[in-house]
């Protein structure tokens, strides 16, 4: 298989990290992507499942991108049957689509199947225990994609942010203009993620599959793909407004004083130690990339 013969099929090509694939995987071959409105792309709605089941039969790709999910994290909490449907049976269904079509799926999952408790960055290996329904949801998508027999890749991220969508950034750069003092949560700790590193780490997978030999160790499975580093909200928001060179003043507050209806995670980060290992790749510092994010914003 060269990558001139690539076919992509992508789900959730409107969104932060679907946006940026498009980008990526075009380069390694065609990419077909869909979305619940169309848009530039194919009308599909991950919700029929018969329609899921004839487009990706119709389309017979050699990898199935999912980026779509339910990653409304608080909704999530009274949505819980649209959570676990887009998190955990759209997984399962594609997963045995690729296995009847031998196609593989890469599917993107989150930090949030942790339960925040740990002393130390989490580890592939380390036992899930998710606090939320997004969590619970996702890491159900996770275990029925892998219990599916297909050759499936999951990629846990965290903390995802970028000039497409909704996510933290734009949100404070938004509030930074409108108000003179904000409130940020200080005791959250995770790594903050550009959907661009996500898009180009994804791409680079794609192309060292091929190169493996077949006494390699099978490269399927969960694997780490986050920025290095750490920082907490305030730390993230803190930054943001000094590459803005935005006037407002930012308050490190608890959690406790921000209640939601979603509980969070204390501590997030995770180790990605396994993806440098099995693909020989390591994303930045996450302050790298948010200078980067925001120059390419402005540019």
């Amino acid at each position: 298989m060269t990558a001139t013969t690539l076919k992509f099929l992508l789900l959730g090509s409107d969104g932060q990290v679907g946006r940026e694939l498009q980008r990526t995987l075009g380069i390694l071959g065609e990419v077909i992507p869909t979305t619940l409105s169309g848009g530039e792309g194919l009308r599909l709605d991950l919700l029929d499942t018969e329609a899921v089941t004839a487009t990706v039969k119709q389309q017979r790709p050699d990898f199935i991108i999912n980026a779509a999910a339910h990653t409304a994290v608080d909704k999530a909490e009274t949505e819980v049957d649209l959570s676990r449907r887009l998190n955990a049976d759209v997984p399962e269904l594609l997963g045995q689509l690729a296995s009847e079509l031998g196609a593989r799926v890469i599917h993107y999952s989150t930090d949030f199947v942790f339960p925040g408790d740990s002393d130390r960055p989490y580890r592939e290996e380390d036992r899930p225990a998710p606090i939320s329904v997004y969590g619970k949801t996702k890491l159900e998508g996770e275990q029925r994609l892998l219990a599916s027999g297909a050759d499936a890749l999951v990629l846990r991220t965290s903390w995802v942010y970028g000039n497409y969508g909704h996510n933290f950034m734009l949100t404070m750069m938004r509030l930074f203009r409108e108000k003179g003092q904000l409130s940020v949560v200080d005791d959250q700790i995770g790594a903050p993620t550009w959907s661009r590193m996500v898009a180009e780490a994804t791409a680079q997978i794609v192309h060292k599959l091929p190169t493996l030999t077949p006494d390699t160790p099978s490269p399927y499975g969960i694997y780490h793909l986050t920025a290095a580093g750490e920082t907490s909200w305030y730390g993230f928001a803190s930054s943001i407004l000094e590459l803005m060179g935005e006037s407002c003043t930012i308050q490190p507050v608890p959690t406790r004083d921000y209640p939601t209806p979603a509980k969070r995670p204390a501590y997030s980060v995770l180790d990605n130690s396994k993806l440098k290992q099995r693909f020989g790749l390591q994303l930045p510092d996450w302050r790298v990339s948010l200078q980067q994010c925001i120059a390419d914003r402005a540019s």
